[in-house]
């Protein structure tokens, strides 16, 4: 299993690099691979060029929203023989302890929030059609096209958007 942290995007609604922001005295990148270990035998960071663990640039190109990390990590995982990735944002906090069985079988995701999933190297044809199509770049018409399954987790995962939100995870 490889985890993939999105961290491509361009933290508009935040102001500054998201990725950077810290919560609790370590950074919302750092919390993001930390919680991806608990259950992969190896993390990478998708949309970054430096980072606590190898980095690989989004597939096809940049700017291509979530849909770009998780394109780019099904083929990390292809090139280097894992069978599928779990998938989080750099800004998805304080994961669910029973995500990987939650979401398993693959394909799955969180209904919260699709960019936290759970998804088969097989997939990797359908999120590279979908991204060199004219059609609607979004992680549910991906989901849609590879009949991934929405799971509704007993627990939501924090998103952190704006510095406000990560203000109100502190007092948590």
């Amino acid at each position: 299993m490889l985890g993939v942290v999105l961290a491509g995007g361009m933290s508009t609604r935040f102001g500054s690099d998201k990725a950077l922001a810290e919560l609790d005295g370590r950074t919302l990148l750092v919390r993001a691979v930390d919680a991806l270990s608990a259950w992969c035998d190896k993390v990478v960071i998708a949309g970054r060029d430096t980072g606590p663990v190898d980095c690989i640039p989004d597939w096809p190109r940049a700017g291509m929203g979530p849909l770009g990390g998780i394109a780019a990590g099904l083929r990390h995982a292809q090139d280097h023989g894992y069978r599928a990735i779990l998938s989080c944002g750099v800004d998805s906090v304080s994961l669910p302890r029973d995500l990987l069985s939650d979401l398993s079988p693959a394909p799955a995701y969180l209904e919260s929030q699709p960019v936290i999933g759970h998804w088969n190297v097989e997939t990797a044809d359908a999120v590279a059609a979908i991204l060199q199509s004219e059609g609607r770049h979004s992680m549910l018409a991906f989901a849609r096209s590879v009949d991934a399954r929405a799971v509704t987790s007993a627990s939501t995962p924090a998103n952190i958007n704006t510095p406000a939100d990560l203000a109100a995870m502190e007092q948590k």
